[in-house]
């Protein structure tokens, strides 16, 4: 588990094709900035909201190996570039953001980024089977970064993002029109399954 607080921001240097065939690649993280003090192999670190198990570690990077499927339904893992970094939640942390899982539910697409104020405006259109999980004034994990909703009009939503945000996570860097991995609120999902399902009329 996570809380959607990011602790470095890291950057892709490599992808690697593992050897079997469509078995992925393995993903090598430039992450000086991340205390590597505590991280051993196996533990389960979130890069951009993705929950990956390292492999190979050293004083400046982390390996992941990342399979076919992830890739396929997930950004910014295959390609050179910046990534948010989070390791994962131990007993007794603060939960500063919300409870994340680490499994990115679907991929949004940034439709307005823009300065209102001393912040920005983002909105996000998320694929229409995850919207009604997110509220106004819920929470949701993009990239990786735990935000609260302000609005949400179908299938779109929208976000603050502080100063302090931008400075310290991918998300200052973010474009019209870019894709971004979404994981929806937990809360939402346990909800769902709880209640009972909808009557048919006869």
């Amino acid at each position: 588990m996570f809380t959607g607080i990011i602790e470095a921001v890291g950057r892709i240097v490599s992808t690697i094709p593992l050897q079997a065939e469509n078995a992925g690649v393995r993903l090598q993280v430039h992450a000086e900035t991340l205390d590597h003090s505590d991280i051993e192999i196996g533990d389960s670190i979130a890069v951009s909201g993705v929950c990956l198990t390292v492999v190979e570690k050293s004083d400046v990077r982390l390996s992941f190996d990342v399979s076919s499927e992830t890739l396929s339904c997930t950004m910014r893992l295959n390609v050179a570039g910046s990534v948010n970094l989070e390791k994962a939640l131990r007993f007794g942390d603060r939960l500063g953001g919300h409870l994340v899982a680490g499994h990115v539910d679907g991929v949004g697409v940034v439709k307005v980024f823009r300065p209102e104020a001393e912040s920005h405006r983002l909105e996000i259109e998320a694929p229409p089977e995850l919207a009604k999980y997110i509220a106004s004034k819920g929470s949701v994990t993009v990239d990786g970064v735990s935000l609260t909703t302000n609005e949400v009009n179908g299938a779109r939503f929208s976000v603050n993002l502080i100063p302090h945000t931008l400075a310290v996570t991918t998300l200052g860097a973010l474009q019209v029109e870019q894709g971004v991995n979404l994981e929806v609120d937990l809360v939402a999902r346990y909800l769902e399954r709880l209640l009972p399902p909808p009557r048919v009329s006869s």
